[in-house]
């Protein structure tokens, strides 16, 4: 698996740098309108594209009908594809934070309460949407996979706010919205678990050809 993860990483690299740059400069950018923090909503979203563009290459390339004569079995397979998803939602996460920090620097006030938060909702929209699209990259073809993919990030901010109303239902959110949303990314992780078990049944049934 280690290896199928490296050649993703090396064929999305120019991706991956163009999105950490735009991210940086956005950064900047954004802390002359908006708290720079918010960034944190952003990145995990913008930086999880180069996963659907393997899965949507693999398939152009027949690259499918290759890695299933190799060592690895197709839970694995489909492990890296999410494990890889996840490694560049905490790339884009960590790179969001370098204008934030260096902001901080010079006195801008960021708080941690912020970053928490933005984090959160960041990261569970991101689990959300790729909870939704990454199956559907195996059931569908390229085009409907795609679309299912920009549609997916809609949808997670839908799901988000209706388990917002419904924790609401507990406790009140305005007093204790950290708690809300560590609520809602756990429950968004439980839901990408999930989504990976989906995935493995689809593929395993799926005819590679």
């Amino acid at each position: 698996m280690k290896g199928v993860l490296v050649k993703d990483l090396y064929i999305a690299r120019s991706n991956i740098l163009v999105t950490i740059v735009s991210l940086v400069v956005l950064g900047f950018g954004l802390s002359f309108l908006l708290e720079t923090s918010a960034l944190l909503v952003l990145a995990p979203v913008a930086a999880t594209t180069a996963a659907f563009i393997s899965i949507t290459s693999d398939a152009a390339s027949k690259w499918n009908k290759n890695v299933i004569t190799m060592p690895v079995s197709r839970n694995q397979i489909i492990g890296e594809k999410f494990l890889f998803y996840i490694l560049l939602a905490v790339l884009g996460m960590l790179t969001a934070l370098v204008p934030c920090a260096v902001l901080a620097c010079f006195g801008m006030d960021i708080t941690l309460h912020s970053l928490l938060l933005y984090g959160s909702i960041g990261m569970s929209a991101t689990l959300l949407a790729g909870g939704i699209s990454l199956p559907c990259a195996y059931l569908f073809d390229p085009e409907k996979s795609q679309i299912v993919f920009m549609m997916s990030f809609m949808a997670s901010t839908g799901i988000i706010t209706g388990l917002v109303l419904l924790i609401n239902l507990l406790f009140p959110v305005k007093e204790n919205i950290l708690l809300a949303f560590h609520i809602v990314l756990i429950i968004s992780g439980i839901c990408f678990f999930i989504s990976y078990r989906i995935a493995v049944k689809v593929y395993r049934k799926r005819d590679i050809s």
